[in-house]
């Protein structure tokens, strides 16, 4: 049996960071395991191919989730990422950090040391922000932070200035003090080119003698000898291998992966694993449970002005971008297309935003074609804290079967009401005057719904994941947390779980970041370093202005 100090499962969003931060010292033998192979694809390189990877096969894993009872039995997509820098590396690349509160809330949920003035130079030591360091944004950082082509659409400033119209803040970054408002949008780019956690953590540091980055193996399960992680064992091509681990044993394979490993292991909640013909090595119930996601659904207008991006998507167009990509590494190859954004509450009394907006100039469906003839814009548009909770489980012992996942997507009430508000804040938004010139036709969801059984009804028809599955080894300290503060698995020695799947609750905004920010934190509490020192800044947490919406057009 070969013999590591720490192995890594999953080179993913957090798993490359580990990998570099674990093997910066050269006394550490450090093992990273993918399933996946390489991320040097085009498709994934290229920011605006960004629909491609997350639809293939050999990228993706393609699960699907069971049929969603409060969304008329529909099976949702939930894609991950099985290449290196996983969900990095076939993710939308939309920077988001999250709102302070958010991290304040989990330290409330009982992750204690994982408020925002801890997590911000975590924030801050992972990033290379394109203007330049400050009090919230770092400048030396592995991962590259852009604008894109800094809205040179005239429709992401139109949007923005609707924003203001209809009574929200401007924001000039919503990753610094205040993310409440409308202002552009964050994407990890960087020379034109995705920044994923590959590119940006793995690809300096594959030279190390100390770091063995093994692809194409598939993760069966963790040893244990007296609940006490000691290795793993793998299969690559027709072989079963067990590799030891003196140090840690550490799944990062995602909200997905991780839980559905633990409970291959014999870790879970001791009925399920009876039922699903698995060994009972630690009755720990919270593994699988407490999975959350962001649903969206998106807006779309008819454009009067010839202006947007569905007059490029005919194969000339596409080709003259992709040309130019590759030969100068600009333009619209360059680009994720969401540039400006806005994050705004549902109701009076909501303590920090909850719904956010994606602002993308075209008219296309969520595999990339056009949604009409014509031109057209669209907004994405979510409701971010939802209260319905899901699980994963697995459905037997073999661990190629994928395991059973259901979201329980709208089942509370309140995730109805949000999405309700969702429909009728965009509505007068985009009605503002700043978007007269543009805004033609509503096509979707269609000026016919106005109700709410009407905006309930289109939205359990047309809602999709934004991909963002989490929150299933919750850290925390009660009966249903999975990890410890440390990270580490409660009642397992030397196993730890670092991914978004230990997010207690899920943040205001998309994970990537949120998920590198917890892999460094997580690096040093692994390395027993100090942590960074915490910082105490001015965030806005309660608005100092009025909340927009009236509680009648809720």
């Amino acid at each position: 049996m070969q013999d590591y100090d720490y192995i890594i499962v999953g080179a993913g969003s957090a798993g490359c960071v580990l990998a570099n931060r674990l093997s910066e010292n050269s006394d550490h033998k450090v093992l990273l395991l993918e399933t996946g192979g390489s991320d040097k694809s085009i498709f994934i390189q290229m920011p605006t191919a960004l629909s491609i990877p997350m639809n293939t096969d050999k990228y993706a894993w393609q699960f699907h989730t069971d049929p969603e009872p409060y969304l008329n039995d529909r099976t949702m997509h939930c894609p991950r990422g099985k290449v290196l820098g996983g969900s990095s590396s076939i993710n939308g690349m939309v920077y988001v950090r999250g709102h302070a509160h958010d991290f304040n809330e989990w330290e409330e949920e009982g992750a204690k040391g994982w408020g925002y003035q801890a997590c911000l130079p975590y924030f801050k030591r992972a990033e290379s922000w394109y203007l330049g360091g400050d009090t919230y944004r770092g400048d030396d950082g592995p991962v590259g932070v852009n604008n894109g082509n800094e809205m040179e659409n005239p429709l992401y400033r139109a949007f923005i200035d609707a924003g203001h119209q209809a009574g929200y803040p401007i924001t000039h970054d919503y990753n610094a003090k205040q993310q409440e408002g409308f202002g552009p949008m964050h994407m990890t780019v960087k020379g034109g080119k995705r920044c994923s956690t590959a590119r940006a953590y793995l690809d300096p540091v594959k030279s190390r003698n100390n770091l063995t980055i093994l692809t194409h193996v598939q993760v069966h399960k963790v040893l244990l000898e007296d609940n006490k992680a000691v290795g793993v064992q793998y299969r690559q091509g027709g072989d079963t291998v067990d590799v030891k681990a003196s140090r840690k044993v550490i799944l990062s394979a995602g909200s997905i992966g991780s839980p559905h490993l633990l409970q291959l292991s014999g870790i879970g909640d001791r009925e399920h694993l009876e039922e699903a013909g698995l060994p009972v090595n630690h009755h720990l119930p919270g593994v699988g449970q407490n999975l959350q996601d962001h649903l969206e659904f998106y807006f779309q207008f008819r454009c009067k002005k010839p202006i947007t991006l569905n007059g490029k998507l005919g194969l000339i167009s596409k080709g003259l971008i992709g040309a130019r990509w590759l030969l100068f590494k600009d333009g619209l190859g360059a680009t994720n297309h969401f540039e400006s954004c806005g994050f705004i509450r549902s109701k009076a009394g909501v303590k920090w935003p909850d719904l956010q907006y994606h602002f993308l100039p075209a008219a296309i469906r969520y595999d990339g074609k056009s949604a009409f003839d014509g031109h057209g814009f669209q907004v994405h548009i979510g409701h971010n804290k939802p209260k319905s909770r899901g699980r994963v489980k697995a459905k037997s012992a073999d661990p190629q079967q994928p395991p059973s996942i259901l979201f329980n997507y709208l089942q509370h009430e309140e995730d109805i009401e949000g999405f309700r508000a969702c429909v009728r804040l965009t509505r007068e938004i985009i009605n503002q005057p700043a978007m007269d010139e543009y805004r033609g036709k509503e096509i979707q969801p269609g000026e016919d719904i106005q109700s709410d059984e009407d905006i309930d009804a289109f939205v359990r028809d047309a809602v999709e994941s934004a991909y963002h599955p989490s929150c299933t080894c919750k850290m925390g300290e009660d009966d249903m947390a999975v990890v410890d503060s440390t990270t580490r698995v409660r009642g397992i020695e030397n196993l730890h779980v670092v991914d978004s799947s230990i997010f207690p609750t899920i943040p205001n905004g998309n994970l990537n970041g949120p998920t590198i920010m917890v892999a460094e934190k997580a690096a040093d509490i692994i390395l027993g370093k100090p942590p960074l020192t915490m910082e105490t800044v001015p965030v806005a947490i309660d608005s100092d202005w009025e909340t927009k919406q009236r509680s009648e057009s809720i």
